[in-house]
């Protein structure tokens, strides 16, 4: 798994990895890998801007971002082309999927927003591979949408600067960002490359002890 610099506790799956929220056997892996627990926390993500804080493993709902202050608690979101982050501070983490819905629709911010409504500052933020512009072609709706990240795909259509668009949310805090194009990296999941059902999943967790 890539593991951000100077993060606790993130760490973001490709292909190799495969998908712990629905494999025992992948997610008893990764927790020996990472030596944490092997029940997650992971909700069902419908590209939305709703966020669930979490105190427990298992399944959580509709929600695009979640939240949790609880150490050893893995917390869980799952991509193949969206974006991946994760959001640490000193006594909390969260982990946020954003397709371009959930970033019209605000899910950055809302993720942002309950980490501060609960007395937290985010320290640090990783972005995890995702589709990057050259590849991310979208119809002209959509790219209205994100007027200040319209770029052009590789062979000269419109599209959106996704994981530019998320960085712009994230102004003021440290953020380290992969930088890989999903669709041009054979070891992540892509869809619009495969039109998989296919995930990598991305964690997050406050270490114990």
């Amino acid at each position: 798994m890539i593991r951000p610099p100077g993060f606790r506790g993130a760490a973001f799956g490709g292909v190799a990895e495969g998908d712990g929220r629905t494999d025992p056997s992948v997610r008893a892996a990764l927790a020996a890998e990472h030596g944490i627990p092997q029940e997650w926390a992971f909700v069902t993500q419908v590209h939305g801007a709703r966020v669930v804080n979490v105190t427990e493993p298992g399944r959580h709902g509709q929600a695009d971002a979640i939240v949790t202050e609880l150490a050893g608690l893995t917390i869980t979101v799952a991509t193949a082309d969206c974006v991946p982050i994760i959001l640490e501070g000193d006594d909390v983490v969260a982990v946020v999927h954003v397709g371009w819905r959930g970033a019209s629709a605000g899910i950055v911010d809302a993720a942002l927003d309950v980490l501060a409504a609960r007395g937290h500052d985010v320290a640090r933020a990783a972005i995890g591979p995702a589709i990057g512009p050259c590849c991310y072609e979208v119809g002209e709706e959509v790219a209205a949408r994100f007027p200040n990240h319209v770029a052009a795909t590789s062979w000269g259509t419109p599209s959106v600067d996704l994981v530019g668009f998320v960085a712009s949310r994230l102004a003021g805090i440290d953020v380290w960002s992969d930088g890989r194009c999903t669709k041009h990296g054979r070891d992540l999941h892509s869809f619009r490359r495969d039109t998989t059902t296919a995930r990598q999943v991305s964690l997050g967790w406050i270490p114990q002890g």
